[in-house]
């Protein structure tokens, strides 16, 4: 494969590219879309149009908040920040640089609701789709699978898919051209060590979370991605 290549989701009759990429995290950066608009160097009616047109084929992108005290602005929505999480993989799987890895958390099934399951883990518990005859379960998370956030910097659990969060630190890095695989112990309930949770994120989110060993970092998993399969005592 080319290492040039112009990565695109297509959602509808809608792609999503590198600029409308750029356009999301300008927003995030600047708090508004005139300042988007500023910082890009774009006209502000296309960016708003274009704003337009992605919501009216994906949801809500930006909150938009008017005067107040700090004057109004806009901020990204936990769909908009899916967006830009699965755009991430999107680059990681087309650049081919890093491999996927697998981490596997063990316990026994404590609930259920149709096809998902609670796992109790020691790291806590885990919501994941499990085998209807499982008592215990083996829950594997694929390292394209996990999204990092800031501490300060959850989305809200409001209007998005359910996910499971994990605090922890990050423990190594290792970074290639376009992405980078970060090590990050989480912090575990039980007392016989930590365990590790890999993830496979792009360079610019390693320059945003300004991730380094020893930072305290979120990651997130939606319930869907966690796969598991029924283990015998």
């Amino acid at each position: 494969m080319e290492k040039e290549f112009d990565p695109y989701l297509r959602i509808d009759d809608v792609a999503v590219d590198r600029s409308d990429v750029e356009m999301l995290h300008a927003i995030d950066d600047c708090g508004s879309l005139s300042g988007a608009a500023d910082a890009l160097e774009r006209s502000y009616p296309r960016l708003q149009q274009r704003v337009v047109t992605l919501e009216e084929a994906i949801g809500p992108l930006v909150e938009r908040t008017r005067g107040g005290a700090d004057g109004g602005g806009s901020s990204l929505t936990g769909t908009a920040r899916d967006l830009l999480s699965r755009f991430d993989r999107l680059v990681a799987a087309y650049e081919g640089v890093a491999r996927v890895d697998e981490t596997v958390l063990t316990g026994p099934v404590v609930d259920r609701d149709g096809e998902l399951a609670t796992v109790e883990t020691d790291v806590g518990a885990i919501l994941a789709v499990v085998p209807a005859d499982a008592v215990t379960a083996s829950v594997t998370i694929r390292s394209d699978a996990v999204s990092l956030h800031a501490p300060s910097d959850v989305p809200r659990a409001e209007g998005t898919s359910v996910r499971n969060r994990f605090s922890g630190t990050v423990s190594w890095l290792e970074a290639g051209d376009a992405v980078a695989r970060v090590g990050i112990e989480l912090e575990a309930d039980a007392d016989d060590g930590g365990t590790e949770l890999v993830a496979l994120v792009t360079r610019r989110s390693v320059d945003a979370l300004s991730l380094e060993p020893g930072r305290s970092i979120v990651a997130s998993v939606k319930a869907t991605a966690a796969r598991g399969v029924g283990v015998t005592e």
